[in-house]
C-alpha cells in the first residue's frame, strides 16, 4: 500500500523526516509527504524547503482554529494522518494548565481531521505528562476522543534512547488504526542500541549549516570550568560568586553539561540562561546542529530563521530516528510482517 499522509503541527520537519529515512531503507515509496500544516512561519518555511520545494502550496501556514479541511483544492485526501499537538500545557516544567490553557484544548482540531479524512491510521504524540494532567482524566478524555471516531488504540510512553536516538527524550505516541480493517498494531522492541553524546556530535562539517557558536559571556565560562559533565549549576562545586541566586525549583538542566559516555538529556526548545545544553570538555553551549544531531536530524536538513527560531523548532520536534521506527511498525502491520514487539505500557 501505498499511504498518502497528511501533518497538522508539523513543526520543521521531525516525522517527514523519519518518512524520507523510512522509504530510503524499504527502497520504495511506502508513505508520500501530502502536505503539512503549522501555525509557525519559520518551522512552515523549514519544513517547505526540506520536502516541497518546489510546490509551497503543500505547506498550509496558518492557525489550526482557522483551518477548513474540506477545502478539497487544499488539503488533498489522504489515508494517513500525523500530529504532535501542542504539549506546552501538558509538560511537567511549567504551569501544566492542561485542558485550561491555550493549548491544551488544541487537540480537539486533530479529532476533527480524523473526523474528517477517515485515515487508515494515525500517530498523535505529545510529552509524558499528559498522563499526569487531571489526575490521568486528560489522557483518557483524549483517548475516549480518538476512539469514538472508529479506531483501535495503542498508546505508549516511548524512551527514545532505547531505540537508537542520542537523546533522553521521553514521549507518548498514540497509534490509532481504524477499526474496521482489523490490523492489530504493535509497540516495536528497543533495538537496545545506545548512541552517546560524543558519537553524536563526530564529524560536523566546519560549514554546516545552523552551526553557528553562542556567543558565551566571561562569567558563564568561568561557572562552566567549575562543572563536571553530567553536573549541573545546582549539584557542581561552585565558588560563592558563580551561585545561582534561584529562590524555590532548581531545574537539573540549568549548565547541566553532557556527558560524553551518555545519550543527551532532553533538548528543548526554549529557555532563559542555562537551558542551551553545554558541551561535556568545551566550554560553550552546544550549536543549533549539534542540537539537531542529539535530535537524530539529517545535517542535510535545514532550519530556516533566526538562531532562536532555529533553537525552538529543533527543540519542539519529533526525533526522526525515534519516529521512523513506530512508522516501520505500521507499515509492517499492514503488509503482515512480523517484527520484535512488546506490550504497551498505556492501558485502554
Amino acid at each position: 500500500m501505498l499511504f498518502k499522509l497528511g501533518e497538522l503541527f508539523s513543526g520543521p520537519g521531525g516525522i517527514a523526516s523519519g518518512v524520507s529515512i523510512l522509504n530510503k531503507k524499504l527502497g520504495y515509496e511506502a508513505i508520500k509527504h501530502t502536505w503539512a500544516t503549522d501555525y509557525h512561519k519559520e518551522s512552515c518555511e523549514t519544513y517547505q524547503n526540506n520536502f516541497f520545494p518546489n510546490h509551497p502550496e503543500k505547506v498550509i501556514c496558518q492557525d489550526i482554529k482557522t483551518i477548513q479541511f474540506d477545502q478539497d483544492e487544499v488539503f488533498e485526501k489522504v489515508n494517513a494522518l500525523t500530529f504532535g499537538f501542542p504539549c506546552n500545557d501538558f509538560s511537567i516544567v511549567g504551569k501544566s494548565k492542561g485542558l485550561e490553557g491555550e493549548f491544551g484544548p488544541l487537540y480537539k482540531y486533530c479529532v476533527d481531521a480524523v473526523n474528517h479524512f477517515q485515515p487508515d491510521w494515525f500517530i498523535a504524540e505529545n510529552v509524558g505528562g499528559l498522563r499526569s494532567s487531571n489526575n490521568g482524566g486528560t489522557l483518557s478524555l483524549i483517548l475516549n476522543s480518538f476512539r469514538d471516531c472508529g479506531y483501535t488504540l495503542t498508546p505508549h510512553f516511548y524512551k527514545f534512547e532505547e531505540y537508537g536516538v542520542p537523546q533522553r527524550r521521553h514521549r507518548i505516541i498514540i497509534v490509532g488504526i481504524k477499526n474496521t480493517l482489523n490490523i492489530k498494531f504493535r509497540v516495536p522492541k528497543p533495538s537496545g542500541k545506545i548512541i552517546t553524546a560524543s558519537e553524536a556530535l563526530k564529524n560536523i562539517a566546519s560549514d554546516a549549516a545552523n552551526n553557528e557558536l553562542t556567543r558565551q559571556s566571561a562569567t558563564v565560562v568561568e561557572r562552566l570550568k567549575h562543572i563536571k559533565p553530567w553536573e549541573n549549576a545546582f549539584t557542581a562545586t561552585l565558588p560563592p560568586h558563580l551561585r545561582l541566586n534561584i529562590k524555590g525549583a532548581k531545574i537539573s538542566q540549568i549548565y547541566k553539561r553532557l556527558h560524553p559516555d551518555k545519550p543527551s538529556y532532553t533538548v528543548t526548545g526554549s529557555g532563559g540562561g542555562g537551558t542551551h545544553v553545554y558541551h561535556w570538555s568545551e566550554n560553550r553551549a552546544l550549536t543549533n546542529r549539534e542540537r539537531a544531531r542529539l535530535q537524530s536530524f539529517p545535517d542535510s536538513h535545514i532550519f530556516s530563521g533566526s538562531k532562536e527560531s532555529v533553537r525552538r523548532q529543533v527543540g519542539m520536534a519529533i526525533p526522526p530516528v525515534g519516529i521512523e521506527i513506530v512508522l516501520k511498525a505500521i507499515v509492517d502491520s499492514f503488509n503482515q510482517e512480523q517484527y520484535d514487539s512488546i506490550d504497551n505500557n498505556i492501558k485502554v
